[in-house]
């Protein structure tokens, strides 16, 4: 009579690729999540460091350089001069006026300016994206670092979207009444309600991503622990003494 064995069948050569490949997906799944936060301060801080990386780099003679960051910031930002930051110049922000005189511009030619940074040794080199995206995405970037030196201290819970709806109200006042051109903004007043929408938006999403992956973190945890207590008994471990 065959004696059969309890030793395991080892996988078909097809299957293994297959396997180390769920693997290595599951190992940089796992990896996200424990290291989110981290992520998401990096990219945030570069993406900021990069607009105001755009004027240095333009201004110490690397306008192709600049020329790069410029055209690929052009998807975030309408690049109004008038609206932006300059560094380097004799004034950190311009009005129009102010601008399309210097610049010998038509002072109805406002489409001339779209997506045209002004790089000018008098007046400065233009940020890569606008007075409001550098509030915007600056108060998220220092929100994020704030909630990875808080949240092992305190319970964060996500603000009710009541709220986040209400912070809207100011960025969207003071937008759309510029749009149509109703009134101009002032560099104060889009910094304000820029950094009020950038602070609502860290609260309201910062909280639901940690628990999301901290509840992931605990699945993959419990069920990497029921496959080791599953492969520690085996399907041929006797469950008592009989």
């Amino acid at each position: 009579m065959a004696v059969q064995s309890d030793a395991p069948r080892a996988a078909p050569a097809s299957q293994q690729p297959l396997g180390a490949l769920v693997t290595a997906i599951e190992s940089a799944v796992d990896g996200v999540a424990r290291h989110w936060l981290a992520i998401a301060i990096l990219g945030t801080g570069m993406f900021v460091g990069l607009a105001f990386a755009a004027p240095i780099l333009a201004m110490h003679g690397h306008g192709r350089a600049a020329d790069v960051i410029y055209f690929a910031y052009r998807i975030t930002c309408h690049q109004l001069p008038q609206r932006s930051w300059f560094l380097g110049g004799r004034a950190a922000a311009y009005d129009w006026s102010t601008i399309h005189t210097y610049l010998g511009l038509d002072e109805t030619a406002l489409l001339q300016a779209y997506h045209h940074p002004v790089r000018d040794p008098v007046l400065g080199y233009q940020t890569a994206f606008c007075q409001r995206d550098v509030a915007i995405f600056g108060t998220f970037f220092l929100a994020l670092i704030a909630f990875g030196v808080a949240r092992h201290r305190v319970a964060l819970r996500p603000i009710p979207f009541k709220v986040y709806l209400l912070a809207l109200v100011p960025i969207g006042i003071d937008g759309a009444t510029q749009l149509v051109g109703l009134r101009e903004s002032t560099p104060l007043l889009r910094t304000v309600t820029g950094a009020i929408f950038g602070l609502a938006t860290a609260l309201l999403v910062m909280p639901q991503l940690n628990e999301g992956f901290q509840e992931m973190l605990d699945l993959n945890s419990g069920g990497r622990s029921a496959d080791g207590r599953a492969d520690a008994t085996g399907p041929n471990t006797p469950s008592g003494s009989g």
